[in-house]
């Protein structure tokens, strides 16, 4: 707590069911005190509920914690994951019962400090990148959830994402995962 008033990290890991007993109870208890907290995590309902709504109707795409996950999950959304080391390929694509795809990008982590995201095509064309996406080193993985949209719209299609670590003025390639993307059903 600082000045009498809870961090939003606080506020959010109370969103997302991270706090234990403990915390939760005292945060609960300060919530009921605390109108600038409560308005706070009125907010973050507000833009949470808003986000997944984007998410379930394929217009964002983002990367998540597995907090998040979870908590999508628990809402009842479906997702197809596809986990992958570095270096490796996969075979994808997405159902017609499927509200979202999560791509579990496993990387060493250990020391980066700026994390970018870059989607691309395998062959070419023009890359997206995402600057200082969220990440936990420790746990060595990163969730990227396309946008559905743009996964409903792909034929077959060869994607690739990269994981770059960014300090000062230089970068370095930390992993590399390609996406070979099909039709649903359409895989022999």
């Amino acid at each position: 707590m600082i000045n009498g008033k809870h961090p939003t990290a606080d506020l959010l890991a109370c969103w997302l069911g991270e706090l234990d007993e403990n915390a939760a109870a005292l945060l609960e208890e300060h919530l009921f005190g605390c109108a600038d907290c409560s308005a706070e995590l009125e907010e973050i309902l507000r833009i949470g509920d808003a986000i997944r709504g984007q998410m379930r109707n394929g217009g964002v795409g983002t990367v998540v914690s597995a907090a998040f996950v979870r908590r999508l999950q628990a809402d009842g959304l479906r997702i197809r994951a596809y986990t992958l080391r570095p270096g490796e390929s996969v075979h994808c694509t997405v159902a017609p019962e499927d509200d979202l795809v999560i791509s579990y990008l496993h990387a060493s982590l250990e020391g980066v400090r700026q994390l970018d995201l870059v989607f691309a095509d395998a062959d070419g064309g023009s890359p997206h990148r995402s600057a200082h996406i969220p990440f936990d080193a420790a746990a060595g993985v990163v969730a990227v959830v396309p946008p559905m949209a743009l996964l409903r719209s792909l034929g077959h299609a060869r994607k690739r994402m990269q994981l770059l670590a960014v300090a000062h003025d230089a970068e370095r390639l930390v992993a590399e995962y390609t996406f070979d993307h099909a039709p649903y059903n359409t895989w022999a």
